[in-house]
């Protein structure tokens, strides 16, 4: 297996060596060894272990985006970067890579798989739970291979070209889309856990939800409007609708 595909997998488990005392170090250092081995071929072996090392020391970032992390290091010793440099970079990239990954998955695509999921729920069942495990993982995986290239590709200057890339945008369009998928969801879930109830009217609740996405889409509402608020006014109009038929 070619090193930089070791180094991928290796990365999808980076959180399983884990520890109090160097975060995910350990687990950066085992994703970044197949790569260091590669390119530091024509080091000698002292080089290449100090340049493991280095990689094993204290580092806690979103483990999605470790690759980044892992693929600048790895540019930098091929790039003969002074080892003290290196550490300077790893710590530089921890926050940032943290804080974004935070917003990107935690505060947003798995909130947002999470209420799509619960708004399909009433049409196709458990498949709509399997859909959102297969899509997170899918994104997962690509996101780690987009910042592993990144890193290899960029070295030392990975600072300025995450800064540049899609990473910051999508980060708050993906908080957006989780509070506005939350938002929808509720009274959808709602409606068809009620379906069953004489008198709850669930076509109109399914009918706010659908104005609530275009409205979620359209410019002009995204401008203006933030995904909760937007998810709250939904949810509003849909309880009126129930309470208003009961």
């Amino acid at each position: 297996m070619k090193a930089r595909a070791q180094a991928i997998l290796r990365l999808l488990a980076v959180q399983a060596a884990w520890t109090y005392e160097r975060m995910s170090g350990i687990g950066v250092a085992h994703a970044a060894a197949p790569l260091l081995r590669e390119h530091l071929a024509a080091k000698s072996r002292a080089e290449r272990h100090a340049a493991i090392a280095r990689s094993a020391e204290f580092f806690n970032s979103h483990p999605y985006l470790a690759g980044v992390a892992v693929g600048a290091v790895v540019r930098a010793e091929r790039d003969a970067v002074p080892g003290a440099t290196i550490v300077r970079l790893r710590t530089a990239l921890s926050g940032p890579l943290g804080a974004m990954g935070d917003q990107l998955i935690w505060t947003g695509q798995v909130p947002a798989l999470m209420g799509l999921a619960l708004a399909a729920t009433p049409w196709i069942g458990a498949w709509a739970v399997l859909a959102a495990v297969v899509v997170h993982n899918v994104l997962r995986l690509a996101i780690t291979v987009w910042g592993l290239d990144l890193g290899l590709r960029e070295g030392i200057g990975v600072g300025a070209a995450l800064q540049r890339s899609w990473l910051p945008r999508r980060a708050e369009d993906a908080q957006r889309l989780a509070a506005f998928a939350v938002g929808v969801a509720i009274p959808i879930a709602v409606a068809g856990l009620l379906a069953d109830i004489p008198g709850i009217p669930v076509m109109p609740i399914i009918l706010i939800g659908g104005i609530g996405a275009v409205l979620a889409i359209a410019t002009r509402t995204r401008a203006r409007v933030t995904g909760l608020r937007l998810g709250l006014v939904l949810l509003a109009l849909a309880l009126l609708v129930v309470g208003g038929s009961r």
